[in-house]
């Protein structure tokens, strides 16, 4: 791991930013280029096919002790986080749920505190909570209606993602980082088949639209960012990697604004800033 002083730090943090940025977009398009009400299907082809290509190009096999804790990694990162994703993209418009992620770093702490023993830094923790309040002006301000399933959903998914983040920073699995990637966006994929089968509703007939959105989520949201993503774990901290994941609903809001004439209030340009500061913080001070 490079020192956190280092200019190969910051490069790290910002490489590993393009993820949550990329991740943003997911909200957009699935509300509004993607067939309706489909979690299991948007989830299964956004993440097998790219997992595939991966392993296409690095296939390399896991070694048979990290085999259950890849599964566990694929669960939690792949299997359980996209499904919940794309479930709460569907209900809660406006980056609403990209918004609820913002507890992913307050949990990476507790399980940090609780199990690893590890007190985060003071300023560490502080800026972890401004950027829950950063969150909360977005959130308060959005004139949004909160669907419970959604919300649920959002949270939960940000538990599963943060703790995937910290158990894959705690075991260090031995593969290349695009074989990691394959891996998990392999096995979580195939566990999505069935309720991709037998829970949503076929699909319609596609259009060129379509296809073109499926291919941005999988290629771009899965193949590129998760890449950049896992490589980030391995190179970084647990709290600073799941602090840039506040990035997303900043994109998210930011693109509602762009494209969908969003309304963006004095209010929630606030949070933004104070979430890119927390974000900038936690960096600067986050420790192994």
């Amino acid at each position: 791991m490079p020192s956190q002083r280092s200019p190969m730090y910051f490069f790290d943090c910002l490489l590993t930013a393009l993820a949550p940025a990329i991740w943003g977009s997911t909200y957009i398009v699935t509300s509004q280029l993607l067939p309706p009400d489909r979690p299991f299907t948007a989830a299964l082809f956004r993440v097998l096919p790219a997992g595939l290509l991966l392993l296409l190009f690095s296939p390399h096999l896991p070694a048979w002790r990290d085999c259950r804790r890849l599964l566990i990694l694929s669960a939690l990162n792949i299997g359980i986080f996209q499904t919940l994703l794309f479930l709460a993209a569907y209900r809660l418009p406006g980056g609403l749920a990209a918004v609820l992620g913002a507890i992913q770093p307050l949990f990476v702490m507790v399980l940090m505190w609780g199990v690893d023993k590890r007190t985060p830094k003071v300023l560490t923790l502080l800026a972890a909570f401004t950027g829950v309040a950063g969150m909360s002006l977005l959130l308060l301000s959005s004139r949004t209606v909160f669907d419970t399933l959604g919300v649920i959903a959002a949270l939960v998914g940000a538990c599963s993602m943060a703790a995937g983040v910290w158990l894959a920073g705690r075991w260090k699995i031995t593969l290349p980082i695009t074989s990691l990637t394959g891996w998990q966006l392999v096995l979580g994929g195939l566990a999505l088949v069935p309720a991709a089968l037998f829970i949503d509703e076929p699909l319609p007939t596609l259009t060129t639209l379509h296809y073109l959105a499926y291919a941005w989520l999988s290629l771009a949201g899965a193949l590129i960012a998760y890449g950049l993503w896992f490589r980030g774990i391995k190179r970084l901290p647990s709290v600073a990697v799941a602090s840039l994941g506040l990035l997303s609903p900043i994109v998210a809001v930011l693109l509602g604004w762009i494209f969908l004439s969003q309304s963006l209030t004095l209010l929630q340009l606030t949070g933004l800033v104070i979430v890119l500061g927390s974000v900038v913080v936690v960096q600067l001070t986050a420790r192994k």
